[in-house]
């Protein structure tokens, strides 16, 4: 059966599946929105038991980096650590994850497993450790 719609015609799906990630840069320990103006609502960590916690970027109230590998971030309280290296390195041009939380266009941090450990490199951004902490 042909789709004879209005939006076939243009080449626009009316599928509520397509391609949520089409905007969305997977960087390896972060996802980056690719939209200059796109903006992230919440902020999703990843733990590699699995479990997923999110933050919305409204109650982010302050961000502390020491270059020793330490980023905290506040989310009015709510503190979560993450504990890396490379953390203020530049994975690509004008991409790094302390200048996407601020400008709020990392979407996801990703805690690296064991062999991730191992395989980052020197140069790599790679997330150790995400700590929540009350």
């Amino acid at each position: 059966m042909k789709d004879n719609s209005v939006l076939s015609r243009f080449g626009v799906s009316n599928d509520n599946a397509a391609t949520e990630n089409e905007g969305l840069d997977d960087l390896g320990s972060f996802g980056w929105l690719r939209g200059i103006r796109d903006r992230a609502i919440m902020l999703e960590l990843r733990h590699k038991d699995g479990r997923i916690s999110a933050f919305g970027y409204a109650w982010l109230k302050h961000v502390d980096f020491d270059p020793s590998g330490d980023l905290v971030l506040d989310f009015s309280g709510e503190k979560v650590r993450i504990r890396g290296q490379n953390l203020a390195a530049e994975v690509r041009p004008s991409q790094q994850l302390i200048s996407g939380i601020l400008r709020h266009r990392v979407v996801w941090i990703q805690e690296a497993d064991e062999p991730t450990l191992l395989e980052g490199g020197s140069s790599a951004t790679v997330i150790e450790e995400i700590k929540l902490a009350g």
